[in-house]
C-alpha cells in the first residue's frame, strides 16, 4: 500500500523575529504527521505569538495528502534545507511513526530536531501519547515546542535501518506494539472487527469505534494503529467475503448497517491477534 494511505501530513512554518536585534531571523519548520495535530499546533503557536512571545508568524501547510502531485508538494516543502526542522511524532501511533520514518529516510543526514510525545508527560497528562490528543491550550501552556531535541545519530541510524526493512517487506499494513513497528497482512484487523459484530444490525461506525477504543483502553498499553478508512475498507471486504451482511451504502459508515451473516463464521476471517 502506498505511503499516502498511511500518511496524513501537515507542515507549519514559523518565522520569529526577535526584539531590537536587527536582521536576526530564525525560521522553524514544524513537520506534523496528522491533520488534527497540525491544527492544534498551529493554534497553540498562534496563541503564544499573541500572548507570550509577541512575535510574527507566517504559515504554510499541506492538508491531508492523497494525490501524487500534492504529496510531492508536501515532501518538497518538508525537506527544504534553509530552516530549522522540528518533527513531532509518537512511536505509539503507527501512521505518525510511518510518516516520520519516511520523512527521516528522505531527509538523509540533514540535521533535525524531534518532539517525541510517545511517553512525554504534559500538564495533567501522565503521558501525552500524541499531539493530536492535546488541546492548543495545553500545548501553549506547557510550551511543548521547547522540548525539541536534536536527533541522535544512533536513533537516526536505527530509524533508517527499520524503515529500509519495512520498505523492502512492502506489506499492506504496518502496526505498532511493545516490540515496535512491524509489517502486517491486510487481514490484521478482521478478527478484532468481527469480535464486535453481532447477529443484529448495527452501523459500521460503532464497530470501528469499539475497535479503535480497544487499542487504547485498559488493560492494554495505548497504541493507535490506523484511521477509520482502513477499518471501513475491511468491513466492506468482510461483506464481500460473505462473513458479514450489509445494507445501505457501506461507504458511509454512519448511514449503512452490517451484521454477522452466520455466527459460525465469526472466528473464520483473518488470523489477527489483539493489538496490544
Amino acid at each position: 500500500m502506498a505511503l499516502s494511505r498511511f500518511l496524513s501530513s501537515a507542515i507549519t512554518r514559523t518565522t520569529a523575529t526577535f526584539g531590537e536585534r536587527p536582521a536576526v531571523t530564525t525560521s522553524t519548520l514544524h513537520v506534523v504527521f496528522s491533520p488534527t495535530a497540525a491544527g492544534s499546533l498551529r493554534q497553540a503557536l498562534s496563541d503564544a505569538a499573541r500572548e507570550e512571545l509577541r512575535t510574527g508568524w507566517e504559515w504554510g501547510h499541506a492538508e491531508e495528502e492523497w494525490g501524487h502531485a500534492e504529496e510531492e508538494a508536501f515532501w518538497k516543502a518538508a525537506l527544504v534545507e534553509d530552516v530549522r526542522r522540528v518533527a513531532w511524532v509518537s512511536r505509539r501511533s503507527a501512521p505518525e511513526y510511518c510518516g516520520f520514518l519516511e520523512w527521516l529516510w528522505r531527509l538523509g543526514d540533514l540535521p533535525c530536531e524531534v518532539v517525541d510525545l510517545t511517553d512525554m508527560p504534559v500538564g495533567s497528562h501522565r503521558r501525552a501519547f500524541s499531539l493530536a490528543l492535546l488541546s492548543p491550550e495545553e500545548v501553549a501552556a506547557n510550551a511543548v515546542w521547547g522540548r525539541a531535541e536534536a536527533l541522535d545519530a544512533t536513533v537516526r541510524s536505527h530509524g533508517h535501518s527499520l524503515w529500509r526493512r519495512l520498505r523492502a517487506e512492502n506489506a499492506p499494513l504496518r502496526v505498532v506494539d511493545a516490540d515496535g513497528l512491524r509489517s502486517a497482512p491486510i487481514t490484521f484487523f478482521d478478527q478484532q472487527l468481527l469480535s464486535f459484530a453481532k447477529a443484529s444490525w448495527q452501523k459500521p461506525a460503532r464497530i470501528i469505534g469499539y475497535t479503535m477504543a480497544e487499542w487504547s483502553g485498559p488493560p492494554m498499553e495505548p497504541y493507535f494503529q490506523a484511521g477509520d478508512g482502513i477499518l471501513a475498507a475491511r468491513i466492506i471486504a468482510l461483506v464481500e467475503l460473505g462473513v458479514l451482511e450489509g445494507r445501505g451504502n457501506l461507504m458511509n459508515i454512519r448511514q449503512s448497517e452490517v451484521r454477522l451473516r452466520n455466527q459460525t463464521l465469526r472466528g473464520g476471517a483473518g488470523t489477527a491477534s489483539r493489538c496490544n
